[in-house]
């Protein structure tokens, strides 16, 4: 049995290819993300994952659009957003495959 604690992981990702890993693959990454109300992520895109967000708690913004706690979106490779918790929020996030370096950041969202 192994217990660890959410905190010690670096931005809730506990598994995937990084340390700290509960389980260190390159299949998936997990995380529990917990954003305060107004914390923001720049527009960005995946060339080769899709990523799934699962709203637990508290309303968000992605897409142009309100999420709240049941909601699940999909963001598929080349899909393009940011992120703004409107409220505090908690999310599970899952990336698949886990890839490296996977992450692309828009110099504005508009012309990303």
């Amino acid at each position: 049995m192994k217990v660890e604690k959410l905190d010690r992981m670096t931005r809730g990702w506990f598994i995937g290819d990084f340390a700290p890993s509960l389980c260190r693959t390159r299949d998936v990454e997990v995380a529990v993300k917990r954003y305060a109300a107004g914390d923001h992520e720049a527009a960005h895109y995946h060339k080769v994952a899709t990523e799934y967000t699962v709203i637990i708690e508290g309303r968000v913004e992605m897409f142009g659009r309100t999420f709240a706690a049941g909601d699940i979106v999909v963001c598929e490779p080349g899909d393009r957003t940011a992120f703004t918790a409107l409220t505090d929020a908690v999310n599970v996030v899952v990336k698949l495959p886990g890839v490296s370096d996977d992450k692309y950041l828009c110099m504005e969202e508009s012309s990303c």
